[in-house]
């Protein structure tokens, strides 16, 4: 933890994150993004090996979870925020307590969410989707049944990893992502191709996995030596205002990504009247799309750090400063991936079991992603998590949901339906939709009123 015990020495004169520092937050966070990412598409050549209606299946399903898991994300990026805050003033005591409150309450609110996920299923699928075929939405739904079991463990996860980078201390999230991914890839081995579960194994084998990283991170989180714990685990005591600090940001971070979502639900909607063709290409293409654009949330993940404990020692320049930095350097790794996706498309669109028409589809969108991500993702999606490190979050929640719904959704329906564009309009809308938010997002951080937020 020497990086961690360097950090809280908020009252010395050298630089809270040093180069080498900032190295050794993000680079670990890299490795996890890039793990998840490759893991992911593994899993979805995985499950494209038993057809097109199982891709359908699973990835209809992995929307609604999405919409689920983001606000898990959120509370824990609220619970981040204000653990980092109090790392940098270094008050381990407060910090401590709004460790073990976010730990409780992710808990709780997963549990709120399982339970119908559990009973209505069916009913919440053909609401969200309308009418699908028959194979299609059986296999959502056990694909889904199984996948509510896996939400307390995603949720205990996910505040546990939030609570480690709050830390300075990133490696252990990206082990715990290494192990999960690892026994996910092999437990959808053994259950799709060895016991023949079809898409019921892909799912058997996430849940087991979200378990087993829960219970590392939760193990990890009660020892003394980190120097922020999670002390009297399930001992039900709330403080109100320790919540509230969280929730501040948590609240407009989970509407943000939850209309995100919801959102992205609409769309698929429409994506689904189009066939299954074009479901199974733009699962591809969204798998895909991940790659691309994993350095970018590796640094995004890093920024809520580093922008919270400069904020909590009260150095906004300092924020400033490694704001700038780290925007230079995610603008730099993105080339990278966003060129290799760009000029080997269609080797990797090979990898998947799609019909030729599908396969060229997915191909052309890739192409044409791949250019815009690189110029304008970055400021769009990395920059406003330097916002919420800063406390920022109203901002850019009313940004991002004006935006998702005015330019998304509203275009998607105009260029794929009036103008006949199908799949490519709905990328088309996307990027226009990019473009709103760096515009909003470059504006704000440039004039600077991040700098004056108080969370802690």
């Amino acid at each position: 933890m020497k990086m961690g015990n360097e950090i809280l020495e908020a009252g010395s004169e050298r630089p809270l994150f040093t180069k080498r520092a900032l190295a050794a937050l993000i680079g670990p966070l890299l490795v996890e993004q890039a793990l998840g990412v490759m893991i992911g598409m593994a899993d979805t050549v995985m499950v494209s090996s038993l057809g097109e209606a199982a891709v359908s299946s699973v990835s209809l399903v992995d929307n609604v979870n999405v919409l689920l898991f983001q606000v898990f994300s959120a509370l824990a990026a609220g619970g981040a925020v204000v653990v980092s805050q109090y790392v940098g003033s270094g008050d381990r005591e407060r910090g401590c307590d709004a460790a073990g409150q976010l730990y409780r309450v992710s808990f709780l609110l997963s549990a709120v969410i399982a339970i119908p996920s559990l009973l209505f299923n069916r009913a919440i699928l053909t609401a969200v989707f309308g009418r699908l075929d028959e194979n299609v939405l059986r296999g959502a739904m056990v694909y889904y049944m199984i996948s509510a079991f896996s939400y307390p463990f995603l949720a205990l996860y996910n505040a546990g990893a939030a609570l480690f980078r709050a830390m300075g201390n990133s490696r252990v999230s990206m082990y715990a992502s290494m192990v999960m991914n690892l026994v996910n890839v092999a437990g959808n081995a053994l259950l799709i191709y060895g016991l023949k579960m079809g898409v019921a194994g892909a799912a058997a084998a996430s849940l087991f996995a979200r378990a087993l990283g829960a219970v590392y991170l939760t193990a990890r989180l009660r020892s003394p030596r980190n120097m922020i714990r999670v002390e009297k685990l399930w001992k039900p005591v709330f403080r109100r205002d320790m919540i509230g600090r969280i929730l501040k940001i948590g609240v407009p971070n989970g509407l943000e990504n939850g209309m995100f979502q919801i959102g992205k639900l609409v769309v698929m909607n429409l994506i689904a009247s189009l066939g299954t063709m074009a479901i199974a290409a733009n699962a591809v293409v969204s798998s895909m799309a991940s790659l691309a654009t994993l350095p970018g949330n590796g640094v995004g993940l890093g920024l809520v750090t580093v922008v919270g404990q400069c904020m909590g020692a009260g150095r906004p320049d300092e924020a400033s400063a490694n704001v700038r930095r780290l925007m230079m350097a995610c603008h730099a790794m993105m080339s990278v991936t966003c060129g290799a996706l760009f000029f080997f498309s269609r080797q990797v669109v090979g990898f998947y079991n799609l019909s030729s028409e599908a396969g060229a589809l997915a191909s052309h969108i890739i192409r044409f992603y791949s250019v815009w991500c690189v110029l304008i993702w970055p400021e769009s999606f990395t920059l406003p998590c330097a916002l919420r490190g800063a406390g920022d979050a109203r901002f850019t929640m009313t940004v991002s949901i004006l935006s998702m719904w005015a330019c998304r959704i509203g275009l998607c329906y105009l260029l794929t339906l009036r103008f006949g564009m199908g799949l490519p309009g709905v990328w088309v809308a996307m990027i226009i939709d990019w473009a709103v938010r760096m515009a909003a997002f470059v504006v704000r951080f440039a004039r600077g009123k991040w700098r004056a937020i108080k969370v802690i």
